[in-house]
């Protein structure tokens, strides 16, 4: 016996759709993973079909912002248009204060960690 199976077809909108990726300006958003912890935060980054030198990293007060070259361009088809994409970029603000000028970085296996020390507000007073 075979069942009929209903789809539902639903056109995203273009304005919608560049929510996630930027299809005019050919720029993907990559996916991203951000994890807090007590003194830092942890931003990760996937970056496949990148070289470490083609990585932009920016600071805007608390954004960051990540934009990264292809090494060769990406080629999407989506209701029979073809789509040629040659950058990631991606912004991400942080809910506090962040010590940018301690962040370390590391790119492996197209893969990019970001850790960023939180900026400490308070200070210690001397007992005598």
């Amino acid at each position: 016996m075979i069942k009929n199976i209903d789809f539902k077809f639903e056109i995203i909108p273009p304005i919608i759709n560049s929510l996630f990726d930027d299809i005019e300006h050919r720029i993907l958003s990559p996916l991203s993973c951000l994890r807090e912890f007590d003194n830092h935060w942890m931003l990760e980054f996937d970056l496949p079909l990148v070289s470490k030198k083609d990585i932009k990293i920016i600071f805007d007060g608390n954004t960051i912002n990540v934009e990264a070259k292809l090494k060769e361009k990406y080629s999407e088809e989506q209701l029979g248009k073809i789509t040629k994409f040659e950058y990631f970029k991606k912004s991400i603000s942080l809910p506090g204060k962040i010590d940018s000028k301690k962040t370390a970085a590391k790119f492996q296996k197209g893969r990019l960690e970001i850790k960023i020390p939180k900026k400490m507000l308070g200070h210690s007073v001397k007992i005598n």
